[in-house]
């Protein structure tokens, strides 16, 4: 009897939940790549087909659970994996989109492990897609390619910034609900790189003569009130650094979102800045490596129509490298338009479709195939369209 009264009190006082998304799409993807030189061999299209996931809302499946522990304060965990419901190639190997253990209460909340950064909020937050399918804006596609060069995913994001959308090893703190609709989090990632007291015995091979890079500390402070929400953002990532070369390489981010609904009509806007620069111990007599510099800007739309949602979206980048004073900045800018049909609260339809324009060598795409031989600097870089069809169920 006293075990089961135990048992009773615990749960009551605590509960897990498994939740998740799963989400698949008909998606199409067509890049075009185009001869400029005198000596013209036309264009190539390079396109696909495919049974995609996460068109809509991300695939994932997760668990989260919550404790009171009486006086106002709480203790939760959440731990959400990404799956590929298309192929069932990812499932519950990593729990890479979210692991964190937090203690909330009065003061707000603490929150220890793997975790959104607070840049990346703005990013999503003020999309009409979520950043999420071929709509994704190109502030996000820019920040997590490595555009210009390649064309094709770069998973170090831009610059080498593996901290653009979530940050392992970081503590964070979250301002209170109650205060009046302002809102906030500060968020510190540990680089965990060993440190020597003396320089002079760091070893100099590339793998260990490491000492920041990884670190990253940002914070994001806003104000959500009725029909009104807006926030701004900055982050500092240190993606490298070299003791005996005396560099260190950063990614400084700074965005300003928001979003404002009329009711027939919610419009949203950001800009953004992101900075890729090299610190010298010791600079160069040449001047080192310039600084690359990405700004970009989103104008958007939702338009609830009965039980769908019209979704629309204008976004744009451009590069600043900085290698050349008679080289054009590489730019893009993109058009998207979608509409989802709910067919109930858990589960729609969905259709989208965009396009991105690339100008001066600029390789954006929508995602699916990169262009074709974009790194030879024979064709250049010029359109990418791309649709998803699909639905979502969420539990």
């Amino acid at each position: 009897m006293a075990a089961l009264a135990v048992a009773g009190v615990a749960s009551a006082q605590s509960s897990v939940t498994l939740f998740g998304v799963v989400d698949a799409s008909i998606s199409g993807y067509s890049s075009s790549s185009r001869d400029l030189r005198p000596t013209n061999l036309g264009s190539v299209k390079v396109s696909r087909t495919a049974l995609a996931n996460s068109g809509y809302n991300t695939s994932r499946l997760g668990f989260r659970g919550t404790e009171d522990l009486g006086g106002d304060l709480a203790a939760s965990f959440r731990l959400e994996a990404p799956i590929t419901n298309d192929d069932s190639a990812t499932g519950l190997a990593t729990f890479v989109r979210r692991s964190t253990v937090s203690l909330s209460g009065g003061f707000g909340e603490l929150r220890l492990g793997r975790d959104y950064t607070p840049t990346f909020w703005n990013d999503s937050v003020f999309d009409p897609f979520g950043t999420n399918g071929v709509g994704s804006n190109l502030i996000n596609t820019a920040n997590g390619f490595n555009a210009v060069t390649y064309g094709a995913k770069d998973t170090g994001g831009f610059g080498g910034n593996q901290n653009y959308s979530r940050a392992s090893n970081s503590i964070g703190y979250f301002l209170p609900p109650n205060l009046g609709g302002f809102y906030g989090q500060v968020m510190y990632a540990f680089h965990e790189n060993d440190k020597h007291s003396n320089g002079g015995f760091i070893p100099a091979d590339s793998s260990t003569s490491k000492s920041r890079a990884g670190r990253y500390i940002g914070g994001r402070f806003g104000y959500a009130n009725g029909p009104l929400d807006v926030a701004v953002a900055y982050g500092n990532s240190t993606v490298g650094d070299q003791y005996y070369a005396g560099t260190t390489d950063s990614v400084n981010i700074f965005n300003l979102g928001a979003s404002y609904d009329f009711g027939p009509v919610k419009l949203f806007g950001e800009l953004s800045r992101a900075e890729n620069s090299r610190d010298y111990k010791n600079r160069p007599i040449a001047g080192g490596r310039p600084d690359v510099d990405l700004n970009g800007y989103l104008l958007g739309l939702t338009v609830p129509v009965g039980a769908g949602l019209i979704r629309a979206s204008y976004s744009a980048v451009k590069y600043d490298d900085n290698l050349s004073a008679t080289r054009r900045d590489p730019k893009a800018n993109k058009l998207a338009l979608g509409y989802v049909h709910n067919l109930s609260k858990r589960t729609a339809l969905y259709a989208t479709v965009a396009r991105v324009s690339d100008k001066n060598g600029a390789a954006l795409n929508v995602g699916g195939p990169a262009f074709y031989n974009a790194a030879a600097g024979v064709f250049t870089p010029k359109t990418s369209t791309g649709y998803d069809f699909g639905i979502r169920h969420a539990f």
